[in-house]
């Protein structure tokens, strides 16, 4: 395994720059994703990295050496792409050995690799059969198996899951979760799930329109994030974003929501909020942050609900607090109806 550096990268696509002098280094056994909306160039640099596409400016690195004008066969990268791109005539033995093969592996090398990815893969009953015969969770296993006997430096995953079902998703999130604990592989993996990012990767790179908007742990990204893209893309249900005005009553200071409730800033925080007094502001919280007022304890903002929708374990409620739109996650069985304010 080994060390991926990417300086200044740069890509354009007949005049239109894709992507804006990307930076990024992931470390030897590193899971790091690519997350963003679609277009946001995520793919275009995972094929960057591959070597399918050429760079317009900037260099890759590959454990201290440059690999930019070395082919995509030679650069000891694997690539699992979104659709599996089994040959269907093939067994399953047959489709993870094809690059051995072709590569004139010796025939015992060869039986011994793609032995050792059936048992990783819990592909061993499966090695005769055709891919037509297997399930699209197994089918991906395959992809990831003809990946694995390369013995790569670096593994790249582009949108592998994107095809599978809701329950095929979160089963095979967690294959790949355990192959890179049993790997101990550099893996960079694209996704637009924020959900994926955030339950596989050890740093999250979140990207918007060819740049890289913050690079960080699932938790801080979560707890921290650099700004407004960042808070509402990570985070399901998203984060509500509320006008407020800083205000000071004596020695405190509250945020005054566009309906008139205001809320108290804890003191620790008044040294940050002072240069911003009077100002406009943006308030994000979080809807599993928000809660039904319990019985004898004042409410701090009224909500008018629009929409509740049961989820089980919770239940959201779709409102406003003024004119502005609020979601809040409370809890399933709570008495609030729709139509009412609270």
């Amino acid at each position: 395994m080994a060390s991926l550096t990417i300086r200044d990268i740069h890509k354009t696509y007949d005049s239109e720059p894709v992507l804006h002098g990307i930076d990024l280094t992931v470390q030897n056994g590193e899971f790091v994703v690519f997350v963003g909306p679609s277009g946001c160039g995520k793919s275009t640099l995972l094929r960057l990295i591959a070597g399918l596409e050429d760079l317009t400016g900037g260099e890759i690195l590959l454990a201290g050496e440059t690999v930019d004008h070395v082919p995509p066969a030679q650069r000891g990268i694997a690539m699992v792409f979104q659709s599996y791109a089994l040959y269907p005539h093939m067994s399953v033995r047959d489709n993870i050995a094809y690059g051995l093969k072709v590569r004139k592996t010796p025939k015992h090398e060869v039986n011994r690799l793609v032995n050792e990815a059936a048992r990783i893969l819990e592909l061993d009953s499966m090695l005769d059969r055709r891919p037509k015969n297997l399930s699209g969770g197994q089918r991906q296993r395959v992809a990831i198996g003809r990946a694995i006997v390369r013995e790569p430096d670096v593994f790249l995953f582009d949108e592998p899951l994107s095809n599978l079902d809701a329950k095929l998703r979160i089963e095979m999130r967690t294959e790949i979760k355990n192959l890179h604990q049993r790997l101990k592989a550099t893996m960079v993996y694209v996704t637009h799930d924020q959900v994926e990012a955030m339950t596989l990767a050890d740093r999250v790179v979140v990207m918007r329109n060819g740049i890289i908007e913050q690079v960080a742990d699932p938790i801080t990204l979560y707890e921290k994030p650099a700004n407004t893209f960042v808070a509402s893309f990570i985070g399901s249900p998203s984060m509500n974003f509320l006008s407020v005005k800083l205000i000071r009553k004596e020695s405190t200071f509250f945020v005054e929501l566009s309906e008139g409730s205001q809320l108290n800033i804890p003191e620790s925080m008044h040294n940050r909020f002072e240069p911003h007094l009077d100002q406009i502001l943006t308030l994000g919280i979080r809807p599993e942050h928000l809660e039904n007022v319990r019985e004898g304890h004042p409410a701090v903002a009224n909500v008018q609900v629009n929409v509740l929708e049961p989820l089980g374990p919770h239940t959201l409620l779709l409102g406003q607090i003024g004119q502005e739109n609020l979601t809040a996650q409370i809890e399933a069985r709570s008495a609030i109806q729709p139509g009412a304010t609270y």
